[in-house]
This record gives C-alpha cells, sequence and structure tokens, in this order.
C-alpha cells in the first residue's frame, strides 16, 4: 500500500472515530446534555472543597509542584477537566489548577458575590423581590445551596437561611435549576 493511501485511510479512520465520539459525547448546548468526562460526570461542573487544607498543582498528579494552598473547606470551586482520579478546578477569581478528587465534595455551595464591596446582598422568606428580608450577606459568604429555580436559590448558613437572587451566587450556573 502506497503512503498516500496509508494517510488517506488513517484521515478516514480519524474521522470515522471522532464521529462515533462526538455522537456519545455531544457537546453543550443551551437545549442539550453537558458533555461527560471521563468519571461518567458532566464537564463542566460546581463542587465544593471537602477540606480545610488543599494542595492546587500545576498538573495532574502529585510529582508536580503545588501552585497555592486553599485553606477554606466549603469554597465552590467549577471543575473544569478530569484526568485519571485528578481535577482541574477553576476558582472565583478565574484561578486553575489541580487536585486529587477525594479532596472535592458533590455538595453544592455558592459564594455571594456583589458589585460594589460595601453591599450587603439580601435574603428573603420567598424566591421574589418583594419577599421580605431575612438577612444581608456580606461578600465573600459561603453559603449551602439548598435549591434554585433559575433564577433565585435557596440558601443557608450559620444564622440565616433565605432566598436570594441566583447571579449573587458564584457556584450556580446562569438559569440552572437545582432540586
Amino acid at each position: 500500500m502506497t503512503g498516500w493511501r496509508k494517510g488517506k485511510r488513517l484521515a478516514a479512520g480519524i474521522v470515522a472515530s471522532l464521529i462515533v465520539f462526538l455522537e456519545a459525547n455531544p457537546p453543550a448546548t443551551a437545549a442539550g446534555p453537558m458533555p461527560l468526562g471521563p468519571s461518567g460526570l458532566p464537564l463542566p461542573r460546581f463542587v465544593s472543597l471537602k477540606a480545610d487544607k488543599i494542595n492546587v498543582h500545576l498538573g495532574p498528579g502529585k510529582n508536580y509542584d503545588v501552585r497555592w494552598v486553599y485553606t477554606r473547606a466549603g469554597l465552590p470551586v467549577e471543575i473544569t477537566a478530569e484526568f485519571e482520579n485528578w481535577r482541574r478546578i477553576r476558582d472565583s477569581e478565574g484561578s486553575e489548577g489541580w487536585v486529587y478528587h477525594s479532596l472535592l465534595s458533590g455538595r453544592r455551595t455558592g459564594l455571594v458575590t456583589v458589585k460594589d464591596k460595601t453591599e450587603l446582598v439580601p435574603t428573603r422568606d420567598a424566591p421574589s423581590a418583594d419577599g421580605k428580608i431575612t438577612a444581608r450577606l456580606q461578600p465573600g459568604v459561603i453559603a449551602i445551596v439548598k435549591e434554585c429555580n433559575g433564577s433565585w436559590c435557596r440558601v443557608s448558613g450559620d444564622q440565616f437561611d433565605g432566598w436570594i437572587e441566583q447571579d449573587r451566587l458564584w457556584g450556580v450556573y446562569p438559569n440552572e435549576k437545582l432540586d
């Protein structure tokens, strides 16, 4: 077989493999499912840090240098990639690195965000701007996300439980619904 034919057959095989892969792992769309990672879970997805001290590595393995250390359990992070038992995560500031999967929790949390650092974010007794204010949260407060309806999320934490506008939380996607 000539080199040209081998190349043509190889290219055809690659295209066929790509088609099979894309059919099994469709890209994320507003109307369709998110792609699945090797773990069988969607990518990207939000999780939270399980421990108070978590090393973040440059690459997927302990042999890679530690970039920094998280010291806040419950902090929401977004998993953007998977490699074996390692997860590439991104935090609310956009920093990325790799952590071992067992240091992450599927428990959903949200980080309260504001446009102005002096602003306090109200929680309400109902998922509506007309709801009675039950608390006012400072930026950076971590809340447990109990449910979201696409516009509002019910959150709780030390001395608060109520509804917050969904776009005031980092740790949930826009229009995401959670039960």
